[in-house]
Order: structure tokens, then C-alpha cells, then sequence
């Protein structure tokens, strides 16, 4: 199943590489993706996932070592805030200053993150694989609401 999804930046990280590539990594997949950029405001964020497009993903990639500052606030505003509290939302990437930081990991999950995929913390290459559990999870969550909605059985 095709899922809708933001792709951003946190409001302090000006790289655009990680964003082309999951774009692209995404839209490969079959998915519909909408790329923020570099550096959005948070209200610029949050705005993204209201209404009618509501998308079933947000995804927050960093690699200046702020995610776990800038993901704390951001995440918050979105859990207290009605019409996005349960909007799934994971961030990844260089999260911390100071290299593997599990309890800065710890810190976002309980702050309300889905799932954050520290690539301080894994091998090579198991976040991107850790990543792509998760989404095949989702959009299969998905197409069991969406079945179920529909009426049809499992």
C-alpha cells in the first residue's frame, strides 16, 4: 500500500542531501512524498500534516547532531496538539553532538516519537533496514484499516 509522507528537516539543520535521497528512496517505493526542506519552521511542519492531505507518516531526518533538541520541541507541539497527537511521527539520522547517545533516543520515544533510528547507535546500514521494517508495517496497518473500512475481511 502507497502511504502519504512528510519528509522535513528539523528547523536548525540546513543539509538537503538526506532529504533527496529519502525522497527519492520513497518514491521508489511507490509512495507519495512531500519534501519540506531545510530548516521549515515548526508551525511550517505542523501545518504540512492538517487537513484534507493529511499525511499517514512524518519523518524527520537530521544530520548536524541537533535532532534530539529540535525533535524533543517539535514532537511535543505535535502530541498536545488535537488534530495531529496521533499523527505517527519517527526521526532519524545523526541525532546527537556527541555521537551514540541511547538516552537521547530513550528521551524522544518517550517524548512521543514512534520510532527514532539513531545511526550513531546501529551497524552500517541496519537503520535504513530498520526503517523500511517500520514502513512496511505501517503501510500494511494501513491497508488493514482501509479494508476494514471498505468492509472487506481480512
Amino acid at each position: 500500500m502507497s502511504l502519504r509522507i512528510v519528509v522535513s528537516s528539523v528547523s536548525s539543520d540546513a543539509h538537503m542531501w538526506n532529504l533527496v535521497y529519502l525522497q527519492l528512496l520513497l518514491e521508489e517505493s511507490g509512495h507519495e512524498v512531500t519534501n519540506l526542506g531545510v530548516c521549515p519552521p515548526d508551525g511550517t511542519v505542523m501545518d504540512a500534516c492538517r487537513g484534507a492531505d493529511r499525511p499517514d507518516l512524518l519523518v524527520l531526518s537530521t544530520v548536524n547532531g541537533h535532532g534530539h533538541l529540535d525533535g524533543l520541541r517539535l514532537i511535543r507541539a505535535l502530541r498536545h496538539d488535537p488534530e495531529l497527537a496521533a499523527l505517527p511521527v519517527v526521526i532519524g539520522g545523526k541525532l546527537g553532538v556527541r555521537g551514540a547517545d541511547a538516552e537521547e533516543s530513550r528521551r524522544l520515544l518517550d517524548a512521543g516519537f514512534d520510532a527514532v533510528f539513531n545511526e550513531s547507535e546501529q551497524p552500517a546500514g541496519h537503520t535504513l533496514a530498520a526503517f523500511g521494517d517500520y514502513l512496511a508495517g505501517l503501510a500494511q496497518a494501513a491497508a488493514v484499516r482501509e479494508r476494514l473500512v471498505a468492509g472487506v475481511p481480512r
